[in-house]
C-alpha cells in the first residue's frame, strides 16, 4: 500500500509507512503494527482476541442449510448425464465437483438451485433406442418391462458399446438411422418417441439412486424434451434468425444446415460431420467443427442450439417457463422435480426466477461447445448473462494400469506401461458408478470388521460405506481442475496421505479425547481469556497459534474456493486442518495436562478444530464416523 501511495503523494514508502503506524487508531483484533523494510508495514493480529472470535463463530450455526443470507439466485447444474446408460467414474467427478460447488456457495449465504439437465432427446438416447428396435428387434412392451429391472442402466451401457460398433460398420445406415430416430423423438411420434422416454425416464431414475449413494441430490431435472415440446426452442431459433446470429448454409457439405459462424469463419470452409456428443469424443477435431451447427439438415436441432435455449431460460430471458412436476422415482425421503410437457404443479417451487450466476460443471472437451452457447447470448445482446455463465470445465478421470486390472479389464503391455488408462463409455471401457461403490464398500467394510468386532453388524455397515463415500469423494476433490485423475483403490482408501480417510480419522481422534474425557470424569475449568493470552504468547505460542489460525480460517477458504472457482481448496483445508491437528496431537499430553487451565484451553482447541473441521468436511460431501 506504501508503495502505491508513495506516486501520488511524493514521499518514500516508509515515510508513509510510519506516518500510518503513528496516526491509525487502534483496531479491533490488531495487536500492534509495525514499520518494516523499505516502506512495508505489518499487522500482528491480537491472538487473544482471535482465539475469542473462533471459539464464539464455531457456537454458531452456520450450517449451508440454513436460510441464505444474500439476495440473489445462483444456479449450479451439474451431473447431466446422458441418460443411455450408466454413470461412470467421470461422472462421478463432475457430480462431485458440482455438489460441492452448490455447498460451498451456500455456505458463503448464497440463494442456490442445483439443476440437472436431462438430454433425453438427444444421439446417445437415439443410440440405444436403435439397439432396442433395430438390433434386438424390442418391442416398446418388452422395453418396458427390461426397465424395471434395478440395473437396466448396466443393460444399456453394453447395448449402447454394442450400437456403437454396429454403426461403425456402415456410416451410411448409421446417418439414415439416427437421422430418422431423432426426428421421431424430437417429435414425439411412434415407437421410437414411446421406447426412447422408457429408457431415459428409467436410466435417469438408476442416476438419482448412485448419486445419492454419495449425498448427491438435486432439486430440478431439466429435461430436454420440453425445450422442445414447450416451444422454448422455437422463440430462441426466431431470435437467433432475426438478430443473424445464426446462418443458412445453400451449399458444401453443411447445405441445409443453419449455422453459427465462429470468429469470422467463412462458412464455406467448415467442415463438418452431422452428429454430435454431449460427453466429448475421441475425436476432438470433428467435435470443434460441429459445435457450430444449431439445427441440421434434416431439420433436427444440436445439443448447442437447445442449450442457448436453456440457457437463455435460466437467466429468465426467454418469456416462458416450464411446467413442473414431481419426479415419481426419487431417492427416498427426497423431493426432486422435473419439467414436463403435461399439467403444471402448482405447487412447484419457482424455478423460473431468473438466476444472477449459472455455473455449468461439464468437463473441459466441450469448453468449445460452452464458449459457441455464450457467443449465442452475446450475440442476443445479452453479454452480461453471457458473462455469468460460468463453464466450471474439468479433465477426465482415468484408471491407474492396477485400478484397471483389479476391475477385470485386459491391458496390452504398451497400456500396462502407462501412468493411466483412458476409459471409454462408446467402447464398454470404464468403471460404472456403482460398481466403484460397491468395490469401496467392500474393501472399507474388511477393515471396519477387522478393527471393531464389538460393533453390530449394522454399524460396521454404515461406517464403511462413510469411509468409502468420504474416500472417493475425497480422492475426486484433491487434485484442481484441471488435473487429470488416475484412479486407484489404494491410494484413495489409504488412512495415511492426502484423503478422505485421514481427515475422517482426525475427527475420529478428537471424538476419542472427548470420550475418554468423560468416561475418567475429568473436571473441565473455565478457561479465562488472560490465560489463552499467555498459551499463545509463550514459548509453545507458535505452535498453538498455528492450529488456531488453522481452525479459524474456514471462511477464508469457502473464500478462497469461490473466487478461484476451484472446490479443491475446500478439501485441502480439510486436509491441513487434519494434518496441524495430528501434529499438535502428538505434541501434547491433552487429558494428562497437569495444569488445569492449560488442559482447558487444549481441550478448547481441540473441540474447535473438531467444529471447523465437520463443517469443512460436510461442505465436501463427507461425514466422519464415531469410529474407524
Amino acid at each position: 500500500m506504501c508503495f502505491e501511495l508513495a506516486k501520488r503523494l511524493k514521499k518514500a514508502p516508509r515515510q508513509i509507512a510510519q506516518e500510518i503506524q503513528n496516526a491509525l487508531p487502534a483496531v479491533p483484533g490488531i495487536a500492534k503494527l509495525e514499520v518494516a523494510g523499505a516502506g512495508y508495514l505489518n499487522a500482528y493480529l491480537d491472538r487473544g482476541a482471535f482465539w475469542e472470535d473462533a471459539q464464539s463463530e464455531a457456537k454458531q450455526t452456520r450450517a449451508p442449510e440454513g436460510a441464505p443470507r444474500k439476495n440473489d439466485k445462483i444456479i449450479v447444474e451439474h451431473s447431466s448425464i446422458n441418460p443411455n446408460k450408466a454413470a461412470h467414474i467421470g461422472h462421478v467427478r463432475n457430480a462431485v465437483l458440482g455438489d460441492t460447488m452448490a455447498r460451498t456457495l451456500r455456505q458463503a449465504g448464497h440463494n442456490v438451485q442445483v439443476q440437472n439437465y436431462i438430454d433425453n432427446t438427444g444421439v446417445q438416447v437415439a443410440d440405444v433406442v436403435i439397439g432396442f428396435l433395430y438390433m434386438e428387434k424390442r418391442t416398446p412392451v418388452t422395453v418396458k418391462t427390461l426397465a424395471m429391472e434395478p440395473r437396466f442402466d448396466y443393460y444399456c451401457w453394453d447395448l449402447y458399446a454394442k450400437a456403437t460398433q454396429f454403426f461403425a460398420e456402415d456410416k451410411e445406415r448409421a446417418a439414415k438411422l439416427r437421422g430418422e430416430t431423432l426426428k421421431a423423438i424430437e417429435e414425439g411420434r411412434g415407437e421410437e418417441a414411446e421406447v426412447g422416454q422408457v429408457v431415459a425416464d428409467a436410466v435417469v431414475s438408476c442416476h438419482l439412486r448412485t448419486m445419492a449413494r454419495l449425498g448427491i441430490f438435486y432439486e430440478l431435472l431439466a429435461r430436454e424434451s420440453e425445450i422442445l415440446h414447450l416451444h422454448f426452442w422455437d422463440l430462441a431459433f426466431a431470435k437467433l434468425k432475426e438478430l443473424g446470429v445464426i446462418q443458412f448454409v445453400r451449399y458444401g457439405k453443411m447445405a441445409g444446415c443453419w449455422i453459427m459462424p465462429w470468429k469470422g469463419e467463412e462458412t464455406s470452409r467448415i467442415n463438418t460431420e452431422d452428429t454430435e456428443s454431449t460427453e466429448g469424443t475421441e475425436t476432438a477435431e470433428d467435435e470443434n467443427t460441429q459445435d457450430k451447427i444449431i439445427v441440421r439438415s434434416n431439420g433436427t436441432v444440436t445439443y448447442v442450439g437447445k442449450d442457448i435455449a436453456y440457457q437463455l431460460w435460466k437467466f429468465g430471458l426467454l418469456g416462458k417457463d416450464f411446467h413442473y412436476t414431481k419426479w415419481p422415482k426419487a431417492p427416498e425421503g427426497e423431493e426432486v422435480w422435473a419439467t414436463t410437457s403435461g399439467k403444471n404443479d402448482p405447487g412447484a417451487p419457482p424455478f423460473g426466477a431468473p438466476a444472477k450466476m449459472v455455473y455449468n460443471v461439464i468437463d473441459a472437451r466441450q469448453a468449445y461447445l460452452q464458449d459457441v452457447v455464450a457467443q449465442g447470448l452475446r450475440g442476443l445482446g445479452h453479454t452480461e448473462a453471457a458473462d455469468n455463465s460460468i463453464h466450471l470445465s474439468y479433465e477426465i478421470v482415468a484408471l491407474t494400469p492396477r485400478c484397471a486390472a483389479e476391475m477385470g479389464y485386459e491391458l496390452s503391455p504398451e497400456e500396462a506401461k502407462k501412468p493411466y488408462v483412458e476409459v471409454s463409455g462408446r467402447k464398454g471401457f470404464g468403471v460404472k458408478a456403482d460398481d466403484l461403490i460397491d468395490r469401496l464398500e467392500a474393501a472399507a467394510l474388511a477393515e471396519v470388521q477387522q478393527r471393531h468386532a464389538e460393533m453390530s453388524a449394522e454399524e460396521q455397515k454404515q461406517t464403511a460405506h462413510a469411509i468409502a463415500v468420504g474416500a472417493l469423494r475425497f480422492f475426486l476433490l484433491k487434485f484442481t481442475r484441471n488435473a487429470i485423475i488416475a484412479f486407484d483403490f489404494a491410494d484413495a482408501l489409504s488412512f495415511e496421505g492426502e484423503t478422505g480417510p485421514y481427515c475422517q480419522y482426525a475427527v475420529v481422534r478428537i471424538r476419542g479425547i472427548r470420550r475418554k474425557g468423560a468416561e475418567a470424569g475429568a473436571a473441565r475449568v473455565a478457561l479465562t481469556a488472560e490465560t489463552a493470552q499467555r498459551l499463545l504468547g509463550g514459548a509453545e505460542g507458535n505452535g498453538l497459534w498455528e492450529v488456531l489460525l488453522a481452525a479459524g480460517s474456514l471462511d477464508y477458504a469457502v473464500d478462497a474456493a469461490i473466487g478461484a472457482r476451484e472446490p479443491a481448496f475446500v478439501a485441502k483445508y480439510a486436509f491441513q486442518l487434519a494434518q496441524a491437528f495430528n501434529n499438535f496431537y502428538h505434541k501434547h499430553h491433552i487429558l494428562s495436562e497437569a495444569d488445569e487451565q492449560k488442559r482447558a484451553f487444549l481441550l478448547g482447541l481441540t473441540e474447535l478444530v473438531e467444529a471447523q473441521l465437520v463443517r469443512a468436511l460436510s461442505l465436501t460431501g463427507i461425514d466422519a464416523p464415531e469410529k474407524m
